[in-house]
């Protein structure tokens, strides 16, 4: 039977690893062994920050939209209750954005929230 040397396939799998761990500090971007766990744990980080990230913006609009609501003399949760019975269906995105660039709009949407309340 012939002899099979597997240099060429090792060093295919292992380009891969160090392509993936490029830009890491010290032995975890060229040592195989610890390249293949950093960047094993990096996707796991990449898998779990993706989904993190919707909850930061999330919170980060509802910060801005309450800074913006209480120069008009509300708080936040009367303010997005008094939308939802005026049936205003605007999400925080769209009403952080309003809040920051468009302050006329988004002071008329505070004055339908009002109204909607009284």
């Amino acid at each position: 039977m012939a002899r099979v040397k597997r240099g060429v396939t090792s060093h295919a799998k292992h380009k891969k690893t160090y392509k993936a761990a490029k830009g890491f500090r010290g032995r975890r971007k060229n040592t195989i062994r610890t390249a293949k766990a950093a960047v094993d744990r990096s996707m796991q980080y990449a898998y779990r920050d993706r989904k993190n990230k919707k909850r930061t913006f999330r919170a980060l609009w509802i910060q801005r939209i309450n800074a913006a609501v209480r120069e008009e003399g509300l708080v936040y949760g009367r303010f997005i209750n008094g939308l939802n019975k005026a049936g205003v269906e605007v999400d925080r995105k769209v009403l952080a954005d309003l809040a920051v660039h468009e302050p006329a709009a988004f002071k008329a949407l505070c004055a339908q929230a009002r109204a909607a309340l009284n």
